[in-house]
């Protein structure tokens, strides 16, 4: 069994640095509540609606400790300290792990981040994916889908968008967007053939300059926007034009390093109160592209572009 998405390095070094929470941390958190809870939504999820495999000889109640760590990218014991109301009070990214791992709504992710002593998150544009998507993604496992938030940065990937596009999220701070690294970073655009490269840059320009235009001042699109000015000429030159709706690049043509060219459609579907969009990229049915995409699997992830 391998989740979607792992918890990142900075998680895991918070994690770690909550193994020596004090017992005064803990004054701040309900441990009875926390534990309650998290039992009780692990029990309520079933294999199915996760992608796992149920089994013939299956007969605990909902997921096992073992599968609610796994899908939240932790370890086992880590979780399972928590259910037995001991261990440190985890920290604000390890609670958004385990909400997606449990597919919580966003009022039980909110009850989640309060009885473990944090300040619910903001609801409007936060990474956390609603369950009603986070179903869809569990019955895409065979084929390359990704979430994104509407700075370009991937919420989630299924194991054949790795294999496509490679981990992207493996990034940390302002790398996260692929926006800046687009224009920043020139081992992000060897995924797209050269000819087809203008044409991202003048989507993606105009893409968050619709983001810029929703969020506002003093937002994170407009320090991302900021930043670009101050570090890239072409984006510079993209932003003057002011530009707003320019065409997808449609269909998208991916250069695999094994595989070679692959061409797909992509099928967006909005989540306008999350300010997120699933991709969902697809081949002609029968056609060389389409084999290629039945090949990821045994070819695996293609190489990854060093971080930005």
């Amino acid at each position: 069994m391998a989740p979607y998405r792992r918890a990142t390095d900075s998680e895991r070094r918070t994690a770690s640095d909550g193994q020596r929470a004090t017992d005064r941390e803990w004054q701040t958190v309900d441990r009875a509540q926390l534990a309650d809870f998290l039992r009780t939504r692990r029990e309520a999820l079933q294999p199915e609606d996760v992608g796992l495999p149920r089994g013939p000889r299956r007969r605990t109640r909902g997921l096992r400790r073992e599968e609610a760590a796994a899908l939240s990218g932790m370890s086992t014991d880590y979780y399972s300290r928590l259910e037995q109301q001991r261990g440190p009070q985890p920290s604000a990214p390890m609670l958004a792990a385990i909400a997606q791992g449990l597919h919580l709504s966003l009022p039980e992710r909110d009850h989640l981040f309060q009885v473990a002593g944090h300040n619910a998150p903001p609801r409007t544009g936060s990474d956390h994916i609603t369950p009603g998507l986070m179903r869809i993604l569990g019955r895409l496992d065979d084929t390359p889908a990704q979430v994104i938030n509407d700075l370009a940065e991937t919420l989630w990937q299924t194991p054949l968008a790795t294999g496509l596009l490679g981990d992207e999220s493996r990034f940390v701070g302002v790398a996260r967007s692929l926006y800046y690294r687009w224009f920043t970073d020139p081992a992000t655009r060897l995924l797209f053939p050269e000819e087809d490269r203008p044409r991202h840059s003048r989507f993606f320009a105009s893409e968050l300059r619709a983001a810029y235009s929703r969020k506002g001042r003093g937002s994170r699109a407009e320090a991302l926007v900021g930043q670009l000015l101050e570090t890239s000429e072409e984006f510079a030159e993209y932003w003057s034009a002011h530009e707003v709706g320019a065409p997808r690049v449609e269909p998208k043509r991916f250069l695999h390093s094994e595989l070679g060219e692959i061409e797909v459609h992509c099928q967006v579907l909005l989540d306008p109160d999350q300010g997120q969009t699933l991709l969902v990229y697809t081949a002609v049915p029968g056609s060389e592209s389409d084999e290629k995409l039945r090949l990821l699997p045994a070819a695996g992830s293609r190489a990854a572009a060093p971080e930005s």
